[in-house]
């Protein structure tokens, strides 16, 4: 016999057991130790599984172990599986580590076959339950393990009950079942070429190859993907002892809550059916009862089931999700499991277990997922509507937007203004749109990814945003889209659902987001437990408000040119670019120096007290600039018509102007701290700006504590020629208007030469802040509007990639040089501060990364910041598992 044990009887294992048993078996087996009404089995190891997986057939010696613990519980019973006279059944079941509910394969009622049949009929006197059973096996063994559609048999089915004049299975005769299990038989003969298997045995053996096999379905591995489940765990599979719900009206089968899984509430929940089996409940075939119906009409059996459901909840200290059977007045205890539940009955649940002692708050915040609060944050489709998904793109901006469609920002502002609700939809979008943007519910777009313009404004102001949903064909003259022949028209209403990318025909129902006392409380746990901080990104004063709302702790990241896009400032925006002289270049700085002043005086003042990271102009200026091809079709259409040549001369200046202005990779051209460096005022207007406005805020009594940030440094020289003339600005600044004011000069790391070089910057960087999403690129040589849109789902798919390193960082690759900057700018400068800014500052396993390597600080979004404060708790609790190991 082979040395690895890879069978065990239900009595041998625990709770503790859970990766060798999965979380069924090891349930099981803990609910046997406890005492519990649980039918008898054994739980063959998920590593049996992982072998059959890699090798295509079970590992040596197992064979003999099944047959050695089936004899067992053989003799346990005092029935021998399939025999003739008194048969023993049981179900094949599967069971991974960590649940996976209905994603991998059940069979029930095995070991019936025509000469078992009459055994069962014979000891339970009832021959139509006996038939029931066996249509019942056939049909589901049929489906699992020989592949014939389920739907062949539900036909046959509804035909015999038409026939008969019933509406309900339960009316069906005896002589009823024994014909469907002939035409059952008959159907699997014609399907697969082979009669039904009799033997038992053979029964047995192919059904825990099917739920091996079911480890690999394609439900099975969406699901894992969906909820980050390593694909190697492997499944366990437990063979148990049949009872049975559908023995008559003293029997049934059901499953309940210790508490309520969608509001949290400490009531019990449930449902059952009265004879029936447990597919029964799940199938919707008869309505099912509620639990508390259970107290009526079965009063002692209820009260047998709320005291076993008390014990559990106590012993594992969580709700429990727990399967039961009454057969004929006797209760059995067939799974429990940790309850899946919704993010407002986790949080309820868990303030309320710490509120009762049953748990600490460590435990508490470790229960709650990060991700689990975007359902609280973000209104979210209603799980109990159907819809129809017409296209999927990249899920931008999280919640989810019902709107009428409308195809430009006028359209979308006018509607708007009005009070209607619209979703914009646009090829993508620039920021001559923005006004279109604020009034839209959310934003669609057929191209662009998840760093795009519309990204990134939707991700600021919490609006539902989708890019790149390629299959949605624009028609902008015609005012419609096509989605593979499908016509919307503008006006028709769409919804569209940002966390998950699914775009929508029609108008579905929403939930709205709330947040709670238990949010609050959970949240303020996590802040005494976690290190680092958690800043916000925010342009805008109802970016900043509502993300101090949220706990932020200051600004990670303000952007100046999201400043700079409003439609009364991009017009002087682009006089400054294209200004011919220093003295025209001079006067549009003027103009912009004011606006900017109160812009940065209002965000200052929300954050009164707390950090702010203002980053100096960074995008390509191309971006602030006419679109060319929009301009040269404007100029032939000018030069068609009469008297309008004074405009078309201009449009040809302007033209070659921006032509002039043009780059071949402008993402990797003139922009970030090169613009300072080689335009003359620019920097300079920016920090004084920014000064002016600390320091009125300083004359009001208040407390401004300003950080400004020198975007795409590559070079030593670059920052220290930035920083002079930051300090210079800053110190003539402070003199004149007479007050005192602290501030920290630093950089964004965002290009790996300024990461391999940290040493050398840290020198004259008060601070880094790692600007990871362009880091991403430049390190991977990946333009992310590009790759999401044409091959990384591929190489996700086929595991090139394990993960979007856009939405979570690639540690081995870019976090290596985070690490390095991390440890040379230290070296350089101990009391360097150091902090993220890019999206993966909202990113849970991110987040881990970042404490991980000392960091300060993590910036995100204003809606994300809670979720960044219960990772940064995960991490820091994660660290005391680590050195409790």
């Amino acid at each position: 016999m082979a040395s690895t044990k890879y069978v065990y009887d239900f009595d041998e294992g625990d709770a503790g057991m859970k990766k060798l048993l999965g979380g069924k078996g090891s349930n099981l087996a803990e609910m046997t130790r406890l005492g519990l009404p649980v039918p008898p089995g054994f739980t063959i190891t998920t590593e049996a599984c992982n072998h059959y997986y890699r090798e295509g057939a079970y590992p040596e010696g197992l064979e003999a172990e099944i047959d050695e613990h089936l004899e067992r519980l053989e003799r346990k019973m005092g029935k021998k599986l399939g025999d003739k006279n008194d048969p023993l059944l049981v179900s094949v079941r599967s069971g991974a580590a960590i649940s996976m509910p209905g994603m991998m394969d059940t069979v029930l009622n095995l070991g019936l076959n025509d000469d078992s049949v009459r055994g069962l009929a014979n000891q339970t006197g009832d021959e139509r339950f006996a038939y029931d059973a066996y249509r019942r096996f056939i049909q589901m063994f049929s489906d699992i393990v020989m592949g014939v559609e389920r739907n062949r048999f539900e036909r046959e089915l509804e035909k015999k009950k038409e026939e008969r004049g019933v509406a309900l299975d339960v009316e069906l005769t005896a002589e009823d079942w024994k014909d469907l299990v002939e035409k059952f038989k008959d159907i699997v003969r014609k399907e697969t070429g082979r009669d039904f298997p009799s033997d038992p045995r053979e029964q047995l053996d192919l059904a825990i190859q099917a739920v091996f096999k079911s480890w690999g379905n394609p439900r099975a591995v969406t699901y894992r993907k969906q909820y980050d489940i390593p694909h190697d765990l492997g499944t366990a599979v437990n063979v148990q002892t049949m009872v049975f719900g559908n023995k008559g009206d003293d029997s049934a089968t059901g499953v309940c809550f210790t508490r309520n899984p969608s509001t949290g509430e400490a009531k019990r929940f449930g449902e059952y059916l009265v004879n029936a089996q447990g597919e029964d409940v799940v199938a919707g075939i008869r309505t099912p009862k509620s639990l508390d119906e259970l107290a009526e009409e079965m009063p002692a059996l209820y009260g047998q089931l709320t005291q076993v459901m008390e014990k559990l909840e106590k012993h594992y200290r969580d709700m429990q999700d727990i399967e039961f059977t009454i057969e004929q007045g006797k209760l059995f205890m067939l799974q429990t499991r940790t309850g899946k539940r919704t993010a407002a009955a986790a949080l309820k649940i868990a303030v309320d277990m710490v509120e009762s002692g049953l748990i600490d708050k460590e435990e508490a915040v470790r229960r709650i997922q990060p991700d689990q609060l975007d359902q609280l944050l973000h209104p979210r489709l209603d799980p109990d509507e159907r819809y129809e998904v017409i296209a999927k793109g990249l899920p931008a901006s999280p919640g989810a937007a019902v709107g009428e469609v409308v195809f430009d920002a006028d359209t979308a502002e006018m509607r708007g203004s009005r009070g209607e609700k619209v979703i914009l939809v646009r090829w993508e979008t620039t920021p001559d749109d923005i006004h279109g943007i604020i009034a839209a519910q959310g934003v669609l777009t057929s191209h662009g990814g998840m760093t795009s313009h519309a990204a990134v404004v939707a991700r600021g102001m919490g609006k539902p945003c989708i890019c790149g949903a390629e299959a949605v064909k624009i028609n902008q003259a015609e005012r419609i889209f096509e989605v593979n022949g499908l016509v919307v028209r503008e006006g028709e209403t769409i919804t569209i659902d940002g966390t998950s990318g699914k775009v929508i025909l029609g108008e579905v129902k929403l939930i709205e987001p709330k947040v709670d006392e238990n949010l609050e409380k959970v949240l303020s746990w996590a802040d005494e437990i976690r290190r680092l901080g958690v800043r916000t990104n925010a342009d805008t004063p109802e970016d900043a408000q509502r993300a101090r709302d949220f706990g932020a702790e200051g600004i990670g990241l303000c952007r100046i040119e999201h400043m700079l896009i409003g439609e009364d400032r991009l017009p002087i925006v682009r006089r400054m670019i294209l200004a011919e002289d220093e003295e025209k270049r001079e006067e549009a700085l003027m103009e912009l120096e004011p606006l900017l002043r109160r812009d940065f005086e209002e965000i200052l003042e929300i954050m009164d007290g707390l950090p702010v990271t203002i980053r100096l102009l960074d995008p390509p200026l191309h971006e602030f600039l006419p679109n060319l091809v929009d301009l040269r079709v404007e100029l032939e259409r000018l030069k068609h018509v009469p008297g309008e040549r004074e405009e078309y001369e201009e449009k040809e200046k302007l033209l070659a102007r921006v032509r002039a202005e043009s780059e071949a990779n402008p993402m990797l051209g003139l922009r970030g701290c090169r613009v300072g460096c080689t335009m003359g005022g620019v920097t300079e207007m920016q920090v004084r700006a920014i000064i002016k406005a600390a320091c009125d805020l300083k004359k009001k009594g208040k407390d401004p504590r300003v950080e400004i940030m020198i975007p795409l440094v590559a070079f030593r020289k670059e920052l220290e020629l930035e920083r002079e003339k930051a300090v210079e600005v800053t110190e003539g600044v402070i003199e004149a208007m007479q007050t005192r004011l602290e501030y920290l000069v630093g950089t964004m790391i965002e290009l790996p030469r300024a990461a391999l070089t940290a040493d050398q910057i840290g020198e004259v960087a008060d601070f880094f802040s790692f600007g990871t999403n362009d880091l991403t690129q430049t390190t991977l040589g990946f333009s992310r509007d590009d790759a999401e849109a044409k091959f990384l789902p591929m190489y996700l798919e086929n595991g090139i990639l394990t993960d979007n390193p856009f939405q979570t960082l690639d540690v081995e690759g870019v976090g290596k040089l985070v690490r390095m900057a991390c440890e040379l700018g230290r070296e350089a400068n101990p009391a360097i501060k150091l902090g993220i800014c890019g999206e993966h500052g909202g990113d849970p396993r991110s987040i881990r990364f970042c404490h991980q390597v000392g960091l300060n600080y993590v910036s995100c979004s204003p809606f994300r910041v809670p979720v960044a404060r219960l990772a940064a708790a995960h991490a820091a609790l994660g660290d005391v598992q680590d050195a409790t190991k």
